[in-house]
């Protein structure tokens, strides 16, 4: 059957803050090309695979991973810089705990049945980096569900359902060569890394139009 949708896969993790602004940047672009037809798919990718399941001090985790306070203000000075420009007034002081994100991509993989992927990465996003909200808090993640519609979420990551998907999807990103987020793959093809900028993004979005009329 030939496709009708442009179909993009995106790589990404709710605590990375490029990705927010990928996402960001995305919506830009869908609305340079309204008239597209756009399906995505949010596929997990760990910034942070060893984890332990309970997170991590956020303060301790900035000074392991930067070398300490000077060195992480500087990075994330600069992020916030560029979120502003996209509408995004990130909150990096209210964030205690950074966590282990396999639950919050099993929410997500569980939204994707239910056709409530974008809104539930988006409000992962939102609560993770504006709220400063645990997002590997079980409790903070079926506030989630309930704010976006997912049925049986409790159910759900009170089981092992989806955890070895995250786990396997992460895994093979990384075999075949992926080594940062978000990434952008069109009509599982064409491979865009990074937090581009909404034009570039429209003209992904313009190769997959193309490869679909092609194909008609």
């Amino acid at each position: 059957m030939k496709k009708t949708s442009i179909e993009i896969d995106i790589y990404s993790d709710p605590i990375c803050p490029w990705c927010y602004i990928g996402l960001k940047r995305f919506q830009k672009a869908q609305a340079l090309r309204p008239n597209f037809d756009v399906k995505t798919r949010w596929l997990p990718f760990q910034l942070n695979p060893e984890m332990p399941e309970e997170g991590m001090d956020r303060q301790t985790y900035l000074d392991k991973k930067f070398g300490g306070r000077a060195n992480a203000t500087q990075f994330y000075s600069q992020i916030s810089a560029a979120g502003i420009t996209d509408g995004i007034d990130f909150e990096f002081n209210q964030i205690k705990k950074t966590p282990n994100t396999v639950d919050a991509h099993r929410l997500s993989l569980l939204a994707r049945e239910q056709d409530k992927q974008d809104a539930v990465m988006e409000r992962l996003f939102e609560s993770y980096f504006l709220e400063g909200k645990n997002i590997g808090d079980r409790d903070v993640l079926l506030n989630i569900a309930i704010e976006t519609g997912l049925t049986e979420a409790e159910t759900y990551l009170n089981s092992d359902l989806g955890h070895e998907d995250v786990l396997f999807t992460d895994q093979n990103a990384r075999s075949l060569g992926l080594t940062g987020v978000p990434c952008f793959i069109v009509n599982r093809q064409h491979i865009l890394p990074g937090a581009q900028s909404p034009d570039t993004l429209a003209q992904m979005l313009d190769i997959g139009f193309q490869q679909l009329s092609e194909e008609k």
